[in-house]
């Protein structure tokens, strides 16, 4: 059971038990104002309520506070046991009184309900209310341990992965401390064999610088020999260029004048046309005013050629005459 089902029951025993003391307080003054009248002078008869109401409020008074100490798991001693019963009888002696003056045993049994339901359900409440008091400690007990319990398993956890941890730290240290010493072991060898063989190539290099000498001195006669032969080649591949450009500035030249002479004829062919019967293609016109303006026609004869208007035609000699506001142009018609 949970503490959501613990304060339920809580609420449910609460609700009853002052139901239960409320209908027999109520019941409880409606029987013994009529009696406490019957049995007070005429002048004080208004004072016939006043004795149930604080028999009422005493019993009020031990359920409330008997409640409070059994949720605290506390208890007050004989004193409230007294009172408690000493209300409970008072009440059932004050609510039987009359119907055993007037030896009614119906009436007494009857008038006897209340306060026995009374008195019943303060003991069974206090008892509820202790034994779920002791129930509710046991839980906490339970939980408490059960964290208790995880909190050192926890610890020991960690302990343990401390040791773990400190064990690894220990195996590496030893084990990079044989690796160094292993290291310095392997220098030390290595440096033995670096002094045998610098030694042996001491020797060697002697040996070596005297076979290097009198191959130096063969290399050089070869290579004074080489040097002329290049510097004859590269005399010979200096001119073979020169020809090689020679020629194909000449290749270019009368290419530029083909391309020209073929422009010309097109051109030459396009305002050879005559004017336009209708708007041409905008490649087309695009060509033939071109071929006007290289001309240098003015724009009117132009227009006339492609059959496009004057402003169209002036905009494409702007241009060819300024070809950045010519590329604006198109930028701004495009967007």
């Amino acid at each position: 059971m949970n503490g959501v089902q613990i304060r339920s029951a809580e609420r449910a025993l609460s609700v009853g038990m002052w139901l239960i003391v409320a209908g027999a307080m109520l019941y409880s003054i409606l029987t013994v104002t009529p009696l406490m009248a019957a049995h007070t002078p005429g002048d004080w008869v208004w004072t016939a309520p006043i004795l149930p109401l604080v028999v009422d409020a005493a019993v009020v008074i031990v359920v409330r506070l008997d409640s409070t100490l059994a949720r605290l798991g506390a208890k007050g001693g004989w004193w409230p046991v007294a009172l408690r019963w000493m209300t409970g009888a008072m009440t059932l002696a004050l609510n039987t009184a009359d119907s055993a003056l007037k030896k009614d045993l119906v009436g007494v049994a009857v008038h006897a309900v209340a306060p026995l339901l009374l008195i019943v359900t303060a003991e069974t409440g206090l008892a509820y209310r202790r034994a779920i008091t002791g129930a509710v400690k046991a839980l906490e007990e339970q939980q408490r341990a059960e964290r208790e319990r995880a909190e050192q398993t926890a610890r020991e956890r960690a302990e343990a992965a401390r040791q773990q941890a400190r064990e690894e730290r220990e195996h590496a240290a030893t084990l990079a401390r044989e690796q160094r010493e292993h290291e310095a072991a392997l220098a030390r060898e290595a440096a033995e064999r670096e002094e045998r063989r610098q030694l042996r190539e001491r020797e060697e290099r002697a040996a070596r610088e005297r076979a290097e000498q009198a191959e130096r001195e063969r290399r050089e006669r070869e290579r004074e020999q080489r040097e002329r032969e290049r510097e004859r080649a590269e005399r010979e591949a200096a001119e073979r260029r020169a020809r090689e450009a020679a020629e194909r500035a000449e290749r270019e030249r009368r290419e530029q004048a083909e391309r020209e002479e073929r422009a010309e004829r097109e051109r030459a062919a396009l305002l050879e046309r005559g004017p336009a019967a209708s708007k041409l293609p905008e490649d087309e016109a695009r060509k033939i005013v071109a071929a006007a303006y290289d001309a240098e026609l003015p724009v009117r004869a132009a227009a006339e050629l492609c059959g496009w208007s004057v402003g169209w035609v002036s905009a494409r000699y702007a241009e060819h005459r300024d070809p950045a506001a010519g590329v604006a142009e198109l930028a701004i018609a495009s967007r």
